[in-house]
């Protein structure tokens, strides 16, 4: 999974594209009802449909670069939300956060050691505060 720096760029581990699309998706699960109508038809047509840019530039009428140009700025936008938002990185803080908790829970019940249970008492405070690092 990519690691995002404090303004919502991709810190340079993405090293293909599935992992840029993986994190595309998740801003856009976040923020994609900010884009405009027109923004969102043409995205989810190209990222989620999987039509081809010509493909969807015929049927909107407009050029190959201008879907282009559209899907660059969407890219953009999104990863200006997030800088300013942070909602992405929270729901990932989050998730792993309970992905800790699941497996000192299993630890726990396997050695009863209860150290376990006050660091999960300790992260489940953290993630309802909001204070996850």
């Amino acid at each position: 999974m990519p690691r995002w720096t404090p303004n919502g760029v991709c810190a340079g581990c993405c090293m293909n594209e599935l992992d840029s699309m993986i994190a595309l998706d998740l801003l856009y699960d976040f923020y994609g009802e900010l884009l405009t109508a027109h923004q969102k038809r043409i995205f989810e047509a190209v990222m989620f449909d999987d039509r081809s840019v010509s493909e969807v530039a015929r049927e909107e009428g407009i050029s190959r670069q201008g879907v282009s140009d559209l899907l660059k700025r969407v890219q953009e936008q999104l990863k200006g939300y997030e800088a300013r938002l942070g909602l992405a990185q929270r729901f990932r803080k989050e998730q792993a956060g309970l992905t800790e908790i699941r497996q000192l829970a299993e630890d726990f019940l396997k050695d009863g050691d209860v150290s376990r249970v006050r660091k999960i008492r300790e992260l489940a405070e953290r993630i309802g505060t909001g204070i996850l690092r």
